[in-house]
């Protein structure tokens, strides 16, 4: 937030803590990785798209779209080269005056990590992180076994099938996107809060992507740019990154597995 102020009409240089020099940098690691589909520097798309869908959810009957005049304009001002950072002295400066931050994509799953990995620090061998959609685990459960958590069905219709999916978890994570929670209803038709850099719309071609890692900040980053990834780029993507699995719904109920996704997986009996 910090960050984003402007002073003068202009954005001022920021001291901030070594961890979020962390994250940003491994936002534009992770802005590489996906060519673009996970930037961190969209805030300025993102915030007019958030206050639609606030006043469309506060008042559903006057609920619209942005103008897509006014989403082209704020997205000449994403330019993730735009933030400036200087890790030796843990600064932060934002060179385009009409840039926002945005860390949505990122935020939750790289907090999740960083406490795993100070709760490992302090010698805890055994523990599952349950924080909405993003799951992380270390070790086994009380009973020796691995850790089961089941991904939702993004068809909130069906309530006879709460879950489409059940898998085990040991030193691993998994985390889910989806177009069914964020979101609000014009003329009928839902818009959810994940944006496609290119369209500037929200993305179509899936109803969740649920990622397997063991980072749950690489996991939260990756299954956002895979929702918003054709389904061959997408599998490509996971098929070159090690111990990494991904499933997709389609939007006809479909489920797609990457190769080793259903090694994870195990029938769950009531």
């Amino acid at each position: 937030m910090t960050i984003n102020d402007v002073k003068d009409g202009v954005h001022q240089t920021v001291t901030v803590d070594a961890k979020i020099i962390d994250m940003l940098t491994f936002a534009k690691e992770m802005y590489a990785k996906t060519n673009g589909k996970v930037n961190i520097a969209m805030g300025s798309v993102l915030r007019i798209w958030h206050n639609y869908r606030t006043w469309g959810l506060d008042d559903p009957d006057t609920a619209e779209l942005p103008d897509m005049e006014k989403l082209e304009e704020a997205e000449k001002h994403t330019d993730i080269n735009d933030i400036i950072i200087d890790k030796k002295n843990s600064t932060v400066l934002l060179a385009d005056p009409e840039m926002l931050l945005d860390v949505g994509a990122i935020a939750k799953g790289y907090s999740v990590e960083k406490v795993a990995q100070h709760l490992e620090s302090k010698g805890i061998t055994s523990f599952i992180i349950n924080v909405g959609g993003n799951i992380r685990t270390i070790g086994l459960n009380g009973e020796n076994n691995p850790f089961r958590a089941g991904i939702e069905n993004p068809d909130k219709d069906n309530e006879e099938t709460p879950y489409i999916e059940f898998v085990e978890l040991s030193n691993n994570s998994i985390v889910t996107s989806g177009s069914y929670q964020r979101f609000y209803t014009v003329n009928g038709v839902n818009y959810h809060h994940i944006i496609d850099p290119e369209t500037l719309m929200p993305g179509t071609k899936y109803n969740s992507v649920s990622v397997i890692t063991p980072d749950s900040g690489f996991g939260d980053a990756l299954s956002t740019a895979l929702f918003l990834m054709d389904e061959e780029e997408g599998k490509a993507l996971i098929e070159s990154i090690e111990n990494t699995e991904a499933m997709w719904v389609l939007p006809d109920g479909t489920q797609v597995y990457s190769s080793g996704f259903e090694n994870h997986t195990f029938e769950y009996q009531n």
